[in-house]
């Protein structure tokens, strides 16, 4: 699988290993030992421990997290996109797997799904700034693919399209030199407390969000 484009992954913000979910702290050196033999360029590695992990924890949120962020820095997408999708389907209310799995989505290009998804995240916590900033960047992206649609229809509209798809050029130009050249920032917001702190109470209110 292709990783996520370097171009798009200094715009649109993927949440990193080093976020953490709220839940119990009773695994928290099974999670810190798989994300450190991540860190440490030992994929492999941290795949196999948080799988063993998971073979008798196979609910637990955080570490199937940390799995789809491993696997997404690994370039294996589709299955990354499958651990972020069960998640928002098992824990709704958890915003960080909408927010990864939209960026995913906009990095093939299907901005309209990662919409969605960025909608379903900034829903589940409305105080989620990373989100709404992501959320920005994809409803720029729609909104140079309609203005160069409708070029395309109509070149008569050139003059007065063409300006508003340089200026949105140009913003992700300018945002893709300020950015460090990685898809995952050192560190992000947390959920809520609110938001599930055990598998148990999650589960209550599955099905909600993207």
């Amino acid at each position: 699988m292709k990783r996520i484009p370097p171009a798009l992954s200094q715009i649109l913000r993927i949440v990193a290993l080093a976020t953490m979910l709220v839940v119990p702290l009773a695994h928290a050196d099974d999670y810190g030992s798989v994300s450190q033999l991540a860190r440490s360029g030992k994929p492999t590695e941290a795949l196999a421990k948080a799988d063993a992990y998971l073979a008798t924890n196979p609910r637990d949120p955080q570490m199937r997290f940390i799995k789809g962020v491993i696997l997404t820095n690994t370039g294996k997408t589709q299955d990354a996109m499958a651990v972020f999708t069960q998640l928002t389907q098992d824990y709704p209310e958890l915003p960080e797997p909408y927010n990864n799995l939209a960026v995913l989505y906009a990095a093939q290009g299907q901005f309209e799904k990662a919409r969605a998804e960025l909608e379903m995240a900034v829903r589940a916590n409305p105080g989620y700034a990373t989100a709404y900033e992501n959320l920005g960047d994809v409803y720029a992206r729609l909104a140079a693919q309609s203005y160069a649609k409708a070029v395309q229809l109509d070149a008569a509209v050139g003059a007065s399209v063409t300006p508003k798809l340089t200026l949105i050029r140009s913003l992700f130009a300018s945002s893709a030199k300020s950015q460090k050249p990685s898809a995952t920032p050192a560190a992000m917001a947390s959920t809520p407390a609110s938001a599930a702190a055990a598998p148990a109470a999650a589960k209550s209110s599955s099905d909600h969000k993207p």
